[in-house]
């Protein structure tokens, strides 16, 4: 870190033992106990001092009874980041709350989609989607990133009755334009089509980009924003989230199934105390952590540069998961790869293919730079010997 910087993101914190999914459970998606993870989209960094300050204050209290999220403290810490950090107003009104932004989609498509009709969403797909989308019984429909005309021809589909929106995008880091955002809204709204919009890694923005709430667009369609503070603050494991949801009826809808068929009324009292400290004090902490990951991003776009220029390989434009297509380099699907990185590299870096992208990998590189340094070249030398069996 520069002399600067007021926080360390340098410093490794040992997350072994701790029960997280990256670190203890990798063997059960790589099938190896003791991989170095690159996996799964949390931070292997400290969360805020402010939001670990505010937890202990919590904590001290020691009284942990039932908590209603609907209270002023929460409400206006919402409409504090929106205002200061997206330049948007927000109706602290239409606000919503549910222990996680899948659950809340899950809850949406269960209210605005049957089973068998279709759900369209971005390819690659963040695999969340699917399984939600098809563990339901819907149909997943996909169109590529960026394709205007695809996206036209599944929504005018007659039970196409649903858009995903991730924004930004997940697994690629694509953030969306506000003329590309209306573009997508006006469609919706012609062919009928709600949207949901994912926002959970809106907060983690790169220099040079904006992101718009699709509160900005959504006009008088039906839709929600669907998001949390867990992403960017590291926090996931605290549970939480909150939504906007356009429609009165669909609001009160979706809290009284909450409440009532899933018995959620009482949120988890620390994940609220979280979200505020996040909102309210933490600014500075986050965008100084946003321009470290992006040193780690400029680490892997550099080395990658310098050892596969066919690649043409860029930093995304959010988060802090490096998406690498592979394929102009001559990798060819996931398997050759993934046995080399597992059992000669000793990584854990998720497969294209879980994307619906086979031949690209996610890395995630939401650590300190050390820890990106091996990945990225655990990685280089991964695809150095696929390619070289294969000459």
């Amino acid at each position: 870190m520069g002399s600067s910087a007021r926080y360390d993101f340098d410093t490794v914190v040992d997350r072994r033992g701790t029960w997280c999914v990256q670190w203890d459970g990798v063997a059960d998606r790589f099938g190896v106990d003791g991989l170095l993870p690159f996996t799964i989209s949390d931070m292997d960094f400290e969360t805020a001092p402010q939001v670990l300050s505010a937890l202990r204050s919590r904590l001290d209290h020691g009284v942990f009874g039932y908590t209603d999220w609907r209270q002023d403290d929460f409400r206006s810490a919402i409409a504090h980041w929106y205002r200061t950090r997206y330049g948007t107003e927000v109706d602290t009104g239409r606000l919503v709350y549910g222990p996680s932004v899948l659950s809340q989609l899950s809850q949406l498509l269960q209210m605005w989609t049957s089973k068998g009709e279709g759900v369209v969403v971005h390819t690659p797909t963040y695999d969340g989607f699917r399984k939600a989308v098809t563990g339901l019984g819907r149909e997943l429909r996909g169109v590529p990133v960026g394709d205007g005309a695809a996206l036209e021809r599944e929504l005018a589909r007659p039970d196409s009755k649903v858009l995903i929106l991730c924004s930004p995008h997940n697994p690629t880091g694509r953030v969306w334009t506000e003329a590309e955002l209306g573009a997508m809204a006006s469609l919706a709204a012609r062919y009928g089509v709600a949207v949901i919009s994912d926002e959970i890694h809106a907060d983690f923005v790169h220099e040079g980009y904006a992101h718009v709430p699709w509160t900005r667009v959504a006009g008088e369609g039906r839709w929600a924003l669907v998001t949390s503070a867990s992403k960017a603050f590291n926090f996931p494991a605290l549970t939480g989230s909150y939504g906007l949801i356009g429609d009165p009826a669909d609001r009160a809808e979706y809290l009284r199934r909450m409440e009532t068929a899933e018995g959620l009324a009482s949120p988890a009292v620390l994940s609220l105390t979280a979200h505020i400290a996040a909102y309210r004090e933490s600014e500075t902490w986050l965008d100084e952590l946003r321009a470290y990951v992006a040193g780690n991003l400029a680490l892997v776009a550099r080395r990658l540069d310098e050892e596969f220029p066919e690649l043409g390989w860029r930093p995304p434009q959010a988060g802090y998961l490096a998406w690498i297509d592979l394929r102009p380099a001559g990798v060819d699907g996931d398997e050759a790869l993934q046995r080399v990185l597992v059992e000669q590299e000793k990584v854990a870096v998720m497969p294209g293919g879980v994307y619906g992208a086979p031949g690209s990998v996610r890395l995630n590189v939401g650590c300190p730079r050390s820890k990106a340094e091996a990945g990225v070249e655990a990685l280089i030398r991964g695809v150095r010997a696929v390619t070289a069996r294969a000459s």
